[in-house]
């Protein structure tokens, strides 16, 4: 069994190659176009050197025509680029190798969005569909010398609006609210629909080759691409291995294909025809009995192994083809459905290798405007950092893009469960005959793309669409209600649903999210309300509703989508703005701002617990605020997170038995107030850092109820254990402990949540030195049967902190001491000091703590830096703010 340890091997194979071998083994048969193009504007004002893969805005930015295109206002300053045609143009030489095979095939990867495609003058044929690949034959009009391509784009939001001025009837929304500053009727193109402006981020509607450009020769045939899928055979207790290929014959061709995996003894050789055009043909490798196959486990619940599976193709007794190995994984996935005793409802939860998994994590926006711009060092890191916070699943959502093969090697290394939505979000879309088939083409290429990766275990067809129709979002009248159902259920059921369930037998489909699952398909695949906690899965938002109040949050079976708002940090925001901008009313506040009502909101929320900063230094109080923001949105999200983790064995009411928990969202697409847990560019905020805590394994969960503590064992894990509860009361004024308590020991199963402590709380305060709700907090932990303690230590505020009595100000010190693994920061506090926050300015790295509660005299923290710094550098960027700090 290869070792899973080596993110490098995985990296190596996260891009299969097919290369053909043919009379010339050790010859490719493919020539890059990548590189440097001309692109030039309509009226030729602007020509400049372009790279492919690109975009027209990052070649602008590059030749230095236009600044940093998120610098405080340029998303409206620039608008002008989207709104004009551009043109780019390669000349190239091609080899006699290329030339001299008998069809060369121009590949395109992907194209943005609505381009025609020129050759040597010749028109080859036109895209509109951002997220397929087109092939165009070639070999007629390739020249021996010079050779010059040239894609020419149209404006997608002229042509977004032709298409908008051609539909019989209005397909809503017409266009984004006015408080996003965004472009209108991007439903009309198969783009990225949040490249139109979304609730978080920026109008930037991109255009260019944004994936890579070549031409692919070959005498006889070649793979357009290669998928694998193990599958499970519970009668036979056997796997076997679902090959496809998508094959483009010349002639027709009788071959000799032999697939293997040796690590497992398993190996097969067939006889098989390929017919002149492209094909899609499914082979079947039987797994050896005999071998025992280690399976791939989502992060926290085992291992992630990985095998090696090859392909070679022989005609006429000789080697024609043969793949590079490709990594295959082994598991199942089901998506359970079923009556649960005590509820009327049906179940939700996804088991994966036959054990029922909760799902802890978050969802995937697009990491830049520019896609370009995503680094892989960038990808790697975010995704690093949802693992390093105990998450083991991202929904990767409907209206960004499909993420790049990389993306999901690294989810399968890293044992991240992904939810794929398909393109689709917040909106009708069209289902003309051509719209329909650009989108089967797009959801195919797709599937076949994405369904060798463990890592994804279900599909959605779309985001929130099934609510917008079912609770009327577009004013639709009801006359006209039938036409618009018809349009959703031919699209996402008779269209998108039949190619998947064709190609991939292996994963779950849901028509959307959130919805009822098989309630919405009796209901006719739109439910008369998608939200009912009984059924499927839930997006829930309330800004207004006191968030520490837990009986606001639906007791759902899943929730999928839930959080709050908060700004980055200082650091993040200081490159894109100007001294001017730093107050929380000024205009570019409110322009970085596209929740409608956003930024009151956040301090609404803060309000109803914490004093508001007050400094008279406008960019003091500029950064307070900045820091009430994340104290605020952390603190909302642990308690609605932690609800849904001790809800995971309970039925109240007929609901219950939550199975998911995915905040929204995880990354950040600029520099801007949103409901990241990670900022752009990576940073930390406080949410991030406590949602180490609370997606823990094994996690302590204190509420109140009825003026009774309670305090819940959760557990994900695989075996039981005993717990007792360890119950600590502290005074405001003193970092010693007034009290402990603990509970008798439970045995809590592994895989549930399980109440372990129940106690009057004014009881227990007034037991513990006559402490009130204002004078005393309580923190407390689990230990094990033999005294350990497991999972992190938590507490509770038993009122608002506004009104707690005798906080003072910490004073903390810091000493920074410099390790072989890093730098180690000593903290030094005169009192207990709730939200510590610690900031290096733009120095790259991670605290091992942050946003803590800090209870004791000294605590040691480690920073580990993403680049070289020192002591004294870490020493002058360090900043310390608790909540006392800012008011």
């Amino acid at each position: 069994m290869a070792s899973t340890n080596n993110l490098f091997i995985v990296l190596l194979y996260a891009v299969p190659c097919l290369f053909s071998l043919e009379s010339q083994p050790n010859e490719r048969s493919t020539f890059s176009l990548n590189g440097k193009w001309s692109l030039v504007n309509s009226n030729k004002t602007v020509c400049v050197t372009a790279e492919v893969p690109g975009c027209v805005h990052t070649a602008l930015q590059e030749q230095g025509l236009i600044q940093d295109p998120y610098y405080r206002f340029n998303d409206l300053s620039y608008r002008w680029v989207s709104l004009e045609n551009w043109t780019y143009t390669k000349v190239f030489t091609v080899p006699p190798r290329i030339r001299e095979k008998q069809k060369v095939t121009l590949v395109l990867e992907g194209v943005d969005t609505v381009a025609t495609v020129w050759l040597n003058g010749k028109d080859l044929g036109s895209t509109d569909n951002m997220f397929r690949r087109y092939d165009f034959p070639v070999s007629d009009f390739l020249l021996e010398e010079e050779n010059k391509m040239e894609v020419s784009f149209v404006s997608p939001v002229v042509y977004a609006a032709g298409q908008r001025a051609r539909s019989a009837y209005r397909i809503p929304p017409e266009c984004p609210p006015e408080v996003q500053k965004g472009e209108c009727h991007v439903n009309f193109l198969r783009k990225e629909q949040s490249s139109f402006s979304w609730d978080w981020g920026p109008s930037f509607p991109t255009m260019g080759l944004w994936k890579g450009v070549r031409l692919e020769a070959f005498d006889l045939l070649r793979f357009t691409q290669m998928s694998s899928v193990p599958l499970y055979d519970v009668q036979l207790s056997q796997w076997t291995v679902q090959v496809e290929l998508c094959v483009e014959a010349v002639q027709t061709a009788e071959v000799q294909l032999t697939m293997s995996v040796p690590e497992l003894s398993s190996k097969e050789t067939l006889v098989t025809r390929f017919l002149p055009a492209t094909s899609r043909s499914t082979f079947t490798l039987h797994i050896n009995t005999s071998s025992q196959v280690k399976l791939w486990w989502p992060s926290g619940h085992g291992k992630q192994p990985f095998y090696l599976l090859t392909l070679q193709v022989q005609f006429e007794g000789s080697l024609l083809l043969s793949t590079e190995p490709k990594l295959i994984y082994f598991r199942t996935v089901e998506l359970v459905q079923e009556p649960i005793t005590g509820s009327s409802g049906l179940s939700f939860y996804f088991r994966i290798n036959g054990k029922p998994i909760f799902l802890k994590g978050s969802n995937w926006i697009p990491a830049h405007a520019f896609q370009d711009r995503v680094s892989l060092d960038a990808l790697e890191n975010l995704l690093l950092s949802a693992v390093d916070s105990n998450m083991n699943a991202l929904r990767v959502w409907g209206g960004g893009v499909y993420e790049r093969d990389e993306f999901y090697s690294l989810c399968d290394h890293l044992g991240i469960m992904v939810w794929q939505d398909f393109m689709f979000a917040c909106a009708m879309y069209p289902t003309d005959k051509d719209f329909i088939e650009s989108v089967r083409e797009e959801v195919l290429q797709q599937v076949g793309r994405l369904k060798s990766h463990p890592s994804v275990i279900v599909w959605s067809g779309n985001n929130e669409n099934e609510a917008a129709l079912a609770t009327d979002w577009f004013n639709i009248p009801v006359p006209e209600r039938d036409v618009y159902i018809k349009d959703y259920v031919s699209l996402y059921v008779h269209h998108i649903r039949e190619v998947v369930l064709q190609g991939d037998p292996s994963r779950p489909f849901l028509v959307s999210s959130p919805t009822n699952g098989l309630e919405s398909e009796r209901e006719g695949w739109v439910a008369s309300n998608p939200y009912d906690p009984l059924y499927g899965d839930t997006h829930f938002y309330s800004y207004t509703a006191d968030c520490w109040d837990w009986t606001t949050f639906p007791r759902t079976r899943f929730a999928s989508e839930y959080g709050f708002q908060s700004w980055p940090s200082f650091s993040t925001l200081s490159p894109v703005s100007e001294p001017e901008d730093w107050s929380y009313d000024t205009r570019f506040a409110s322009h970085r701002q596209h929740h409608l009502d956003g930024n009151r909101q956040m301090l609404h929320q803060a309000a109803l617990h914490f004093h508001l900063p007050n400094s008279t230094d406008p960019l003091k109080k500029f950064k307070d605020t900045l820091y009430i923001t994340q104290v605020m949105q952390a603190q909302c999200v642990k308690a609605q997170t932690e609800f849904y983790r001790r809800s995971r064995s309970e039925i109240i009411d007929g609901k219950g038995h939550t199975m998911g928990a995915l905040y929204w969202q995880l990354n950040d697409v600029w520099q801007a107030p949103s409901w990241s847990s990670l900022e752009f560019g990576g940073k930390w905020k406080m949410l991030h850092h406590l949602a180490q805590n609370f997606f823990a394994p094994v996690l302590p969960v204190g509420f109140e109820d009825k003026e009774q503590l309670f305090i819940y064992a959760v557990s994900d894990l695989s075996y039981d254990l005993w717990f007792r509860a360890m119950v600590s009361v502290f005074s405001w004024t003193s970092q010693e402990s007034v009290c402990t308590q603990s509970s008798g020991p439970l045995l809590v199963p592994g895989g549930s949540a399980a109440p372990v402590y129940k106690e009057s709380i004014d009881a227990l305060l007034a037991g513990c030195g006559n402490c009130t709700r204002f004078t005393c907090l309580i923190t407390f932990h689990l230990e094990d049967s033999r005294g350990q303690q497991q999972g992190p230590t938590n507490h509770h505020f038993p009122c608002s902190l506004k009104d707690a009595q005798q906080l003072q100000r910490p004073n903390i010190k810091v000493d920074v001491l410099e390790g072989e693994m890093g730098f180690t920061l000593v903290l030094h506090s005169a009192f207990i000091a709730p939200f510590v926050w610690l900031d290096v300015g733009d120095i790259p790295g991670r605290f091992s703590a942050n946003g803590f509660l800090l209870v004791s005299k000294n605590m040691t923290v480690t920073f580990t830096p993403r680049r070289p710094t020192t002591v004294a550098e870490l020493s002058s960027a360090l900043t310390v703010t608790s909540l006392t700090d800012v008011y």
